[in-house]
């Protein structure tokens, strides 16, 4: 499993408009190829009237399955610098299609190629884009003398528990990236005298979204 990677979590749409044609990025969330195909469908059918639909898709953690279309644009204008845009911010199971109206003025092969990108970037900022990280979850189960140790060696290294419950004793659950895991694990031992008990739940992974921490399965 890769040990982190960006994609959407919220899809977003954004609009410029270059010498009266106007652009319009729709960015969605896919799993599979055929979830990205289906999406250009929806959005040619959305957009019936419109001079071009181009799309450009990345699916897989690893970028196994790549593509992209100009819609009858000049080659190489439209769905190669909209793929660009998403490679370049390294974001994965994402789609994406430009719509353009034209406005009646030509722009030229490095007009639409700039107009194209700059869609695309529009669009991606109208997301939210969350950066997974892959986590081994983890249960630290400790007495109340260790519990402002161990909350300190976690605010050091900057990971967040999702859920800390207070009876006699304290359990704290948190997602620990799995390159950090072992380290911290070693010094909530030493911190605590090998006090505190800490058990393996799962691995996941997760997300931090205003502040938040988002678990998902993959």
């Amino acid at each position: 499993m890769i040990e982190n990677y960006k994609t959407i979590y919220k899809n977003g749409e954004g609009e410029i408009i270059e010498k009266k044609s106007r652009f319009i990025a729709t960015i969605r969330y896919v799993e599979t190829e055929e979830e990205a195909i289906s999406f250009i469908e929806e959005l040619r059918k959305k957009y019936w009237n419109a001079t071009h639909n181009c799309f450009a898709y990345v699916i897989g953690t690893k970028n196994e399955i790549v593509r992209c279309g100009d819609d009858g644009e000049p080659s190489q204008t439209a769905g190669k610098p909209m793929l660009d845009v998403l490679l370049g911010n390294e974001i994965c199971n994402v789609a994406c299609v430009v719509t353009r109206y034209f406005g009646g003025t030509l722009l030229g092969t490095g007009g639409l190629v700039r107009a194209y990108s700059k869609a695309v970037k529009e669009g991606l900022e109208q997301c939210v884009i969350v950066e997974k990280k892959l986590a081994e979850e983890i249960k630290i189960h400790t007495d109340y003398n260790g519990i402002g140790k161990i909350q300190y060696i976690l605010a050091q290294e900057q990971v967040t528990p999702t859920n800390t419950e207070y009876t006699d004793v304290v359990d704290i659950t948190v997602p620990i990236p799995v390159n950090q895991v072992d380290d911290i694990i070693n010094q909530i031992i030493e911190g605590t005298n090998g006090k505190a008990e800490i058990e393996k739940i799962r691995q996941l992974y997760y997300g931090i979204i205003d502040k938040e921490v988002i678990l998902f399965d993959y």
